[in-house]
């Protein structure tokens, strides 16, 4: 859990109010729902499979009792419709400052184009400038996500580095 993050919080999108609050475990299967209604994450094996509940929840677990991790949802009324990752990174580069990492944000296909997503994004932005003093957030984006990029670009993210990944086989481990 990320020290000051203030939690939870109302934010107003531009239809409703959206409650914004820490995941805890009894959140596992909307997270996973969540993760699964992606077409690119669902390619990536992401597919809400029972088979699969363990490694997610030993996953949330890991996040929640990190201290430079949080998982956090977004709640409309009492359902879950979004979700994102969110991890302190001390760094080196820019005099030693800090840099906001966001990843895997997800908001239900139904909520989509519908404000929630930029409610967010620009909740963390204040946040990280504010509340967590990292003058720099960050993220990755599947280079198929196209949309997401224009959503991106248009809330004043740059595209400016290349990222490179490569998959390792661990001994008994599912691939990922």
């Amino acid at each position: 859990m990320i020290s000051g993050l203030h939690l939870p919080v109302t934010i107003a999108s531009r239809d409703n109010e959206l409650r914004l609050r820490r995941a805890t475990m009894a959140d596992l299967h909307p997270i996973i729902r969540l993760l699964s209604d992606d077409p690119i994450s669902a390619g990536r094996g992401d597919i809400a499979s029972t088979a699969d509940e363990g490694a997610y929840a030993e996953a949330l677990q890991r996040i929640i009792d990190d201290p430079s991790n949080d998982v956090l949802v977004v709640e409309e009324g009492t359902a879950i419709i979004g979700t994102l990752q969110l991890t302190i990174i001390p760094g080196m580069a820019r005099r030693g400052s800090a840099r906001l990492l966001i990843e895997a944000v997800r908001v239900a296909s139904a909520h989509r184009s519908s404000g929630v997503g930029t409610t967010l994004m620009g909740w963390v932005v204040e946040q990280a400038a504010v509340a967590l003093r990292t003058p720099l957030v960050q993220l990755t984006s599947d280079a198929a996500r196209t949309d997401a990029h224009r959503f991106y670009r248009r809330l004043g993210f740059i595209d400016s580095h290349v990222g490179f990944k490569i998959a390792v086989s661990l001994p008994d481990a599912p691939a990922r």
